[in-house]
């Protein structure tokens, strides 16, 4: 039998009790407590970033921040910025033209998107990355990946 216990929204403030809370307030009360209820002392659980490991006592595991990006293409073409590359696109559904190919000068990659830039007429395309089958690129790629000591890649900027 599975007992379901309702909602309760509880707001917690450091040094004051606050309206979703019982208690009194006591001025006295050593920080990161919140007053007595009933004769035990009330104490204002810790502040956890959001995804840190905890130990079963209760203490939190502060976990060193990521170096590196994490290997997704928009990522990969981040770094890639102000390349010149050949976009391969397959287009569902379309009788007119099925795949296409798209030439430019990389200027922006988003998680849905890329925009490109015809190197002679100035032209910019937003290509959506649904659409997207793979790139190439005649020159080197600048390449990070997560967690890989001493690949830290040149950034490249416009």
């Amino acid at each position: 039998m599975i007992v379901q216990q309702p909602y309760r929204p509880v707001t917690y403030t450091i040094g004051s009790v606050s309206s979703g809370t019982m208690g009194t307030s006591n001025s006295m009360a050593p920080m990161g407590t919140m007053g007595t209820m009933g004769g035990t002392m009330q104490t204002v659980p810790p502040q956890v970033t959001s995804g840190s490991p905890m130990t079963p006592s209760g203490t939190v595991v502060s976990a060193p921040a990521p170096v590196f990006e994490q290997s997704y293409i928009e990522n990969i073409l981040r770094l890639n910025l102000g390349k010149v590359g050949t976009f391969y696109m397959t287009y569902e559904n379309n009788k007119d033209w099925n795949a296409k190919i798209f030439k430019g000068k990389l200027e922006a990659a988003g998680r849905d998107h890329i925009i490109i830039s015809d190197p002679t007429t100035g032209q910019r395309i937003m290509l959506l990355m649904i659409n997207f089958d793979y790139a190439t690129f005649d020159e080197p790629l600048t390449y990070q990946y997560p967690g890989v000591i001493g690949n830290t890649g040149t950034r490249y900027y416009r």
